[in-house]
């Protein structure tokens, strides 16, 4: 491999940037739930992943393309605010503790699911 996929690095960085919000979650949520926030992160991720190619075919939605284009450098600029809106997240059991953030993880969930399904296009083109 002569360089890195940048599709593969949003991945990472965003997968990363969800379990830092498991982690501040479930220390400065309500009650500490790490099972509960660990399955929810998981599911959410890996239900999107499998089933938003499903949905689309059965809505006959043509196939998006990958988040980052060789062509067009701008993709890299607007999918790297997948990262820094889940690292927003991150912090906001820390500013407003004691509450209950499934909610949050779920979504947070939800937008790795997408730039994972992104890098999944790169490696396997289909």
């Amino acid at each position: 491999m002569n360089r890195l996929e940048p599709n593969l690095l949003l991945a990472l960085s965003t997968t990363l940037a969800l379990v830092l919000v498991l982690v501040t979650s479930t220390f400065y949520g309500a009650e500490p739930r790490l099972l509960r926030n660990a399955f929810l992160a998981v599911a959410s991720t890996a239900g999107f992943v499998w089933l938003n190619p499903m949905l689309q075919r059965r809505m006959k939605q043509a196939p998006r393309p990958p988040m980052i284009h060789r062509d067009a450098p701008g993709t890299a600029v607007w999918a790297g605010l997948f990262p820094l809106f889940v690292i927003f997240a991150a912090a906001v059991p820390i500013f407003w503790p004691g509450h209950d953030y499934g909610l949050l993880i779920i979504i947070a969930g939800v937008w790795t699911g997408v730039t994972i399904e992104s890098a999944l296009k790169v490696l396997r083109p289909r």
